[in-house]
């Protein structure tokens, strides 16, 4: 788009480690809200032919993903992702952020989840077996699409 014309929210996913269930969602919604979904990645990755759907493949790196995400991302915009400082990133731009589980990132709730997440960390750092998330699951999914439905019903 050219300058000056404000771009429509869409939707940035924080792919690589993006259950393929929460991608196939992604896809349906995209075709029947007509919304742009854009996956970022370090590596390629397959995406059904669409105009409303693109994959972006960034160099290999530490946060590198992450960095392309949150310089990308706009007020109004949703960014599906597992990465806590990167959904903080993206709050700081007005962005709205979930989770592929359908946990809403908040600015009243970062500040809580980051600590957290550094808590267990350092538990990790001392050798402490923290154990990782549940198995996903239907009620996963049908908790990420009700929170997509949600944006998508919000941005018209």
């Amino acid at each position: 788009m050219s300058e000056g014309i404000p771009t429509p929210p869409q939707v940035w996913v924080d792919a690589d480690a993006c259950p393929g269930p929460v991608k196939e969602i992604l896809f349906r919604a995209a075709e029947r809200a007509q919304v742009q979904v854009t996956l970022v990645a370090n590596q390629w990755l397959r995406t059904p032919p669409s105009r409303f759907i693109r994959a972006l493949q960034v160099q290999g790196g530490y946060d590198v993903a992450d960095d392309a995400i949150a310089e990308r991302a706009r007020s109004g915009d949703l960014v599906v992702t597992q990465d806590i400082p990167l959904a903080a990133r993206v709050l700081a731009n007005g962005a709205q952020a979930i989770n592929p589980r359908g946990d809403r990132y908040t600015p009243d709730n970062i500040a809580e989840r980051l600590s957290m997440r550094n808590f267990m960390d350092e538990l990790r750092g001392a050798g402490v077996q923290t154990g990782g998330p549940a198995a996903f699951n239907a009620r996963d999914r049908q908790a990420f699409a009700s929170q997509l439905d949600r944006w998508i019903a919000s941005r018209r």
